[in-house]
Formats: structure tokens, C-alpha cells, sequence
């Protein structure tokens, strides 16, 4: 009875301690394009990513399941031969809004860099030490950049620390060959990417993030006017943020994600002054300049 009580005792500690897995993703490989009889490689990869992401603790903070980030990783095969790998990754997220079921998209990135290898049941580990295969550092690398940014819309440079283990995971992938780790690779990859998001220079960005989403979206229920006039206010501070970088890689992110809620917000609900936010749309991110004309705030 003793020995019992004392296994019981040692599992309720360890299950107090547990840290709770911060991602509930959703993998998809796709294959199409792929010239391969055998299809069984791409459903065991899909598999394991599932498993690797949603099962790995990637931070020391306590998450609920209910707390868990929403978000999917989509490999679009190109290429496959002799255990590598070529694709494009489509990375998402979302974050709730409170007192709703809605669900606002935070990241909508396209990374056209993305070869690795891959064997049929290869076990996947990730060490932040050490670099283990393009694969995991890709995986872990997007995994940091969604919980950073997710942990932005929460409280103003909440995700900083995330942002800081991101960079680690390119740090140590630059010391390979791999493309997309380095400056040189091109004007926007991942070393661009979670250099702008640690750089004062693009504040306006993190700021914006915060505003849109604490002081907008989530006081939409209760006030629908003051909520919108928030998001406004976000949009309306990457103008500053426009002018020192007309091409900032973060105005495409952030409008790349934003484009359908923002149109959808301001074509509903009560009305606002809507027209110099609307000017600095149409200037800040004139390629989505039909979908602007639209609303009719």
C-alpha cells in the first residue's frame, strides 16, 4: 500500500510539472505534382510531422489545451528523389478573439526555400543546441515565429523571447549549406524574416499586432465602434513604418493575413470614419488596392 501511495504521489507531481504542448497544428504534405508510384513516403512524413509538432514542448510556458495556437504547415511537393525533398511550405495561424468563435489569422507565409531530406520512419528529435536536418530546423524555426507572434497579440513584446529562439535555429542552420538560412539567399527568407521581427527599425509592426488585436478585436463585442477605431489606430501607425521602409518584408506579412478580415470588418457593423485609414491602405499596401475599394465604410 505504501509503495502505491508513493507511485501515486510521484505522478501527481510529475503531472503538476508537465508543460502543456504549445501548437496544435495541422500537417499536410501534398503530393500532386510528385511523379511517384508509391505514395506510402508522403503519408508516413505527413504522420511523423504531425506527431513531432504536436507532441514537442517548444517553450517552458504552461499552455492549456485550449490555449493551444491553431496553425498548419502545407508542403507542397515539387520534387522527390533518392530521399530528397522539394517543396514550397504555406505557413498559418490564428489566434480566438475574445468572447467569440471567431478566430483572427495572424500569419499567411509562403516559403519557396524548402529542400530536405527524409527517410521512411526516420525518427525526428529537435535539439536547440545543434543542427539535426533542414526538416526540423524549417519546423522548429516556423513553430518560434508562430508562438512569438501569437504571444504579440497578447501583450506589447510578449513574443520577444520566442523571437530570440527563432534566431538560434537560424543561427546554428547557417553553419550548413541549406538555402534560406542566410542573408545572401535571398531578399526575403528566414533570416530576413525573424531579423525584421527582433529590429527596432520595424516597431511599428509588433505595436500594430498588439493594438489590432488586444485593444481591437477582442473589445469588439462589447463595442463594436471603440474595437474598430483601435484596429484603425493599428493600421494607421505602420503608415510611420511605411515611410522609413516603403518595402518593409512585415507590411506584406501583416496585410498578407489581414487583407480578408479587415475588408470583411469595416463592410459591417457600425459605421466609422474610415477614410484616411483607407488613403494609408491604398498607400502602404497598394497591391490589395481592389480589395480597399470595396469597403464601404
Amino acid at each position: 500500500m505504501k509503495i502505491k501511495i508513493i507511485y501515486y504521489l510521484i505522478f501527481l507531481h510529475l503531472g503538476f510539472n508537465l508543460k502543456g504542448q504549445e501548437l496544435n497544428a495541422q500537417v499536410i504534405v501534398n503530393s500532386d505534382l510528385v511523379n511517384q508510384t508509391n505514395q506510402q513516403i508522403f503519408k508516413t512524413l505527413e504522420r511523423a510531422l504531425n506527431e513531432f509538432i504536436n507532441t514537442q514542448v517548444w517553450t517552458n510556458k504552461d499552455f492549456l489545451n485550449q490555449e493551444r495556437i491553431s496553425c498548419s504547415f502545407v508542403f507542397n511537393l515539387s520534387g522527390y528523389s533518392n530521399d530528397k525533398f522539394e517543396a514550397t511550405l504555406q505557413v498559418q495561424s490564428e489566434r480566438p478573439v475574445f468572447n467569440t468563435n471567431y478566430s483572427s489569422p495572424i500569419l499567411n507565409y509562403l516559403d519557396k526555400d524548402i529542400i530536405f531530406s527524409y527517410q521512411e520512419f526516420q525518427p525526428l528529435f529537435f535539439n536547440e543546441s545543434s543542427f539535426e536536418s533542414n526538416l526540423i530546423s524549417i519546423i522548429s524555426f516556423y513553430a518560434y515565429v508562430i508562438i512569438g507572434l501569437d504571444a504579440e497579440t497578447f501583450s506589447p513584446n510578449g513574443g520577444s523571447i520566442f523571437f530570440d529562439q527563432a534566431r538560434q535555429v537560424v543561427n546554428i542552420a547557417q553553419t550548413t549549406s541549406q538555402k534560406g538560412w542566410k542573408p545572401s539567399d535571398g531578399i526575403r527568407n528566414r533570416f530576413w524574416l525573424i531579423d525584421a521581427l527582433r529590429s527596432n527599425t520595424f516597431r511599428e509592426y509588433r505595436q500594430s499586432l498588439f493594438i489590432y488585436h488586444r485593444d481591437g478585436l477582442d473589445t469588439m463585442v462589447d463595442d463594436p465602434e471603440s474595437g474598430k477605431i483601435s484596429i484603425m489606430k493599428a493600421i494607421n501607425n505602420m503608415e510611420t513604418l511605411f515611410q522609413r521602409r516603403p518595402n518593409a518584408f512585415l507590411l506584406q506579412i501583416f496585410f498578407d493575413a489581414k487583407v480578408e478580415e479587415i475588408v470583411n470588418l469595416f463592410q459591417e457593423g457600425p459605421k466609422v470614419d474610415f477614410k484616411r485609414t483607407e488613403e494609408i491602405l491604398k498607400k502602404i499596401a497598394p497591391f490589395f488596392g481592389s480589395r480597399w475599394k470595396q469597403i464601404k465604410a
